[in-house]
């Protein structure tokens, strides 16, 4: 996926070891090959999957490290073979930068379930580079895996679209649940169920947070514009609200009890889980058999479904709630990401931070 002869260079951020300190980093990039795209990066969204890589929490993590994988930049230099691009485009990279385009999920144009994908960063390309991400004021990617981004539309509000925004896109999408009048849950409200409450309504679904506690119902109710809060515990409003529900979406990333939500499916309903958890989860058979409901996972979601995801965000003015800062703060914004003070996602801006006078 690109020539690697006479390597140019360019500066990010990196972590050098499980600290997950992230300090200044020079490193070579390719040069353009014939389908790849030189982007100046202008802006990178934090998502809680940079925390746990930079700190080595899953335990394959390779270092010096450059994280993030919801980037915006501006298209510089295009290789000669590239159609869907040209310089000045705003455009997008997401958690991939390639795949294998020869198995059963590449075909069907589902490249996130290939077994050989390659991320954005802490991976390898085919000829054993390391890939690096966001954090850095430049990328070089395979025009498949950049997206373009729709007219009008702020790099800043963008960059967290490219991860939690088509997460939540994904399933609405592959399961038939985009017709309006639907009745969803959000189970978790962070940085993937701000999404998800945002997103369902732009659709026109009657959408209940689900929480452990009343902790956020204001927030979810008059900020996100959620139309019900369900506090989990409400052993009556749990009955209540019983088989109502055509699917909730999952988002913790922590053990916790799966049979509530499955209590509140209705018929056919769906419990789409989207947290990644490492421990097993457990239930009991009959409360899915008696409703024919189901439990499912998804992950990410398509390059097509990325640029769909993105159209139809402008159409309906979907703005998630960000909070900008410069790269020098980023190691601060780690430390209050891992405590969930951040509402919902920190977004760096990459190019007002000025990387290369480092």
């Amino acid at each position: 996926m690109g020539s690697l002869k006479e390597e140019r260079k360019t500066v990010g951020w990196a972590a050098t070891d499980p600290s997950g300190v992230l300090s200044p980093y020079t490193f070579p990039l390719r040069n353009t090959g014939a389908e790849d795209v030189f982007i100046k990066v202008i802006c990178c969204g934090v998502c809680h999957t940079d925390l746990h890589q930079i700190k080595n929490d899953l335990g394959m993590s390779n270092y010096p490290m450059v994280p993030g994988h919801e980037v915006v930049g501006e298209v510089v230099e295009v290789g000669p073979e590239v159609t869907k691009f040209k310089v000045g485009d705003c455009v997008g990279v997401g958690c991939l930068v390639g795949c294998c385009d020869s198995c059963l999920p590449c075909k069907a144009e589902v490249e996130q379930y290939c077994n050989k994908k390659i991320w954005s960063y802490n991976d390898v390309y085919t000829d054993g580079k390391p890939t690096q991400g966001g954090f850095a004021s430049s990328m070089v990617v395979h025009q498949k895996f950049v997206v373009k981004i729709p007219e009008g539309m702020s790099p800043e509000q963008v960059a967290p679209l490219l991860c939690a925004g088509v997460t939540v896109y994904s399933p609405l999408n592959h399961f038939g649940l985009k017709e309006s009048g639907l009745k969803g849950g959000i189970l978790g409200l962070g940085g993937v169920g701000h999404m998800g409450v945002l997103i369902a309504k732009a659709m026109g679904h009657h959408v209940t947070v689900i929480s452990s506690s009343d902790k956020k119902k204001e927030e979810a109710m008059d900020v996100l514009g959620a139309d019900d809060y369900l506090v989990s515990s409400d052993v009556n409003r749990m009955q209540e609200l019983a088989d109502s529900f055509d699917y909730i979406i999952d988002t913790v990333p922590a053990h916790h009890p799966l049979e509530p939500s499955i209590s509140l499916l209705k018929l056919d309903g769906k419990l789409i889980i989207l947290g990644v958890i490492n421990v097993p989860l457990q239930f009991v058979s009959p409360l899915l058999m008696l409703g024919r409901k189901m439990i499912t996972g998804t992950f990410i979601g398509s390059m097509k479904e990325t640029q769909e995801m993105l159209e139809f965000c402008k159409e309906k003015g979907v703005r998630s709630t960000i909070e900008v800062v410069k790269m020098d703060y980023v190691n601060t914004a780690m430390e209050r990401l891992a405590k969930n003070d951040v509402r919902y996602r920190f977004v760096v801006d990459v190019a007002g931070s000025k990387l290369e006078d480092e």
